[in-house]
């Protein structure tokens, strides 16, 4: 495998990974910006347009036939939150020239969709074609509304927004319903074009060989938009509240969910992700092993780390009788590590947990193009063997220092409705 980043202007980024044992290339372009409430829908509903339709290609039919062609290629766009920023990216997927029947050349003729595809897509007067536009803004709003209907993530999403009250972080990658209702097609076009102007870019592309065609490209077509670039910040740690606050709603469900949402004011991510996957990430951790299977006070009962806030929520679901009993272990687990009650077995775990995930980046395209983009939004570019000697490297008293660093800040619960 062999990695090389290169600045092709301000804000502009461009990674390469070679590796010989893939049969396809993936491209994929990722615009960076700060999350807003008032601006994620329409910045979500205008990067996806882009995968709909292109100038040349003006109806997703035409489109669709084209990647057809091209040996069942791939065109697509997704969102993602990190921190206080949102992550608008277009992505695609094709086979090296190599491989094809005829020496076709599939790599120029995806290269020119993909090109199209940002820089040339398919607008008139001011705004995206309205058929397109109408039904990526349905689609958006059912993907808001799913949201809800998932009880689990939407009590994540809620005590994420009690957590980071204030903070960029508070608001969902896609906006509200309410936002997303208010988007027009002009309105979707002003916001990808402001995207295009302002926002820093990391490209990434992953294949079996180099192409220097592909950086080119993208050289050339940044250097005809006249940008000037804001600044984003993965890392911003949230403080934690002078008090604990709690927030709660009642729905129509079967079973309750509690998130606890826990903040530090240590830097050492290493050890914060070390005291995560002991204390609840794992079959084996501590919260799974007490609080579910030994005391039965819940269905499940898992901790994810957040690096870019400096933070850990604990969720449960849980009935209602058992809430409080639930939080009262979930403390405890943790009050158990502080002490030093960490075994050798329960850290090996850990790092085996660890080792696992790390092992499958590699296995394809993606992976790698996912695994670089995330090291250059943690300030550091490793390999994964890299990073789990960095794992391995705590000591139990890192992971008891991180649990004495971290602090319940807030807590979010859903009740089910009682019977009257």
């Amino acid at each position: 495998m062999k990695y090389n980043r290169t600045e092709l202007a301000g804000n502009i980024g461009f990674t390469s990974v070679t590796d010989e044992k893939f049969k396809t290339a993936i491209i994929t372009v990722r615009f960076m910006t700060n999350l807003s409430e008032e601006n994620a829908a329409a910045n979500v509903i205008g990067t996806d347009l882009l995968t709909c339709s292109t100038s040349s290609l003006p109806t997703l039919s035409q489109l669709n036939e084209k990647l057809s062609s091209l040996y069942g290629a791939v065109l697509s766009s997704f969102s993602a939150k990190k921190g206080d920023v949102q992550i608008l990216a277009v992505t695609s997927s094709f086979i090296l020239n190599r491989y094809t029947i005829d020496s076709e050349d599939i790599e120029s003729e995806m290269l020119s969709v993909i090109r199209d595809s940002i820089f040339r897509p398919n607008v008139r007067d001011g705004k995206f074609d309205e058929e397109s536009f109408l039904i990526t803004k349905k689609e958006l709003i059912d993907r808001i509304e799913a949201e809800i209907n998932n009880k689990r993530g939407y009590a994540l999403s809620k005590a994420s927004e009690i957590a980071f009250r204030g903070e960029p972080a508070e608001n969902t990658v896609y906006g509200t319903r309410e936002s997303a209702e208010a988007v027009t097609s002009e309105s979707a076009y002003a916001a990808y074009m402001n995207i295009l102007r302002t926002a820093p870019v990391e490209i990434t592309y992953v294949a079996p060989e180099e192409n220097p065609a592909v950086m080119e490209m993208f050289r050339e077509s940044f250097s005809e938009i006249e940008r000037t670039p804001e600044k984003v910040e993965f890392n911003s740690a949230s403080p934690v509240k002078p008090e604990v606050v709690t927030e709660s709603e009642e729905f129509d469900v079967r079973q309750c969910k509690m998130v606890m949402t826990f903040k530090t004011d240590s830097d050492d991510k290493y050890a914060l992700k070390m005291l995560n996957t002991v204390w609840g990430a794992t079959p084996v951790s501590k919260l799974f092993v007490n609080v579910r299977e030994k005391l039965s006070l819940c269905y499940y009962c898992a901790s994810r780390p957040n690096s870019y806030k400096n933070s850990i929520s604990v969720d449960v679901g849980v009935e209602r009788a058992n809430i409080e009993k639930a939080k009262a272990e979930i403390l405890r687990q943790l009050d158990e590590i502080r002490n030093g009650n960490i075994t050798d077995e329960e850290i090996s775990s850990a790092l085996l947990s660890m080792d696992n995930a790390l092992t499958s980046v590699g296995d394809t395209p993606s992976s790698y193009s996912g695994w670089y983009f995330d090291c250059l939004c943690d300030g550091e570019v490793m390999t994964p063997q890299e990073k789990f000697q960095k794992y391995a490297a705590v000591a139990k008293e890192d992971i008891i220092s991180a649990a004495k660093a971290l602090s319940l800040d807030s807590v979010y619960i859903m009740y089910d409705k009682e019977e009257k």
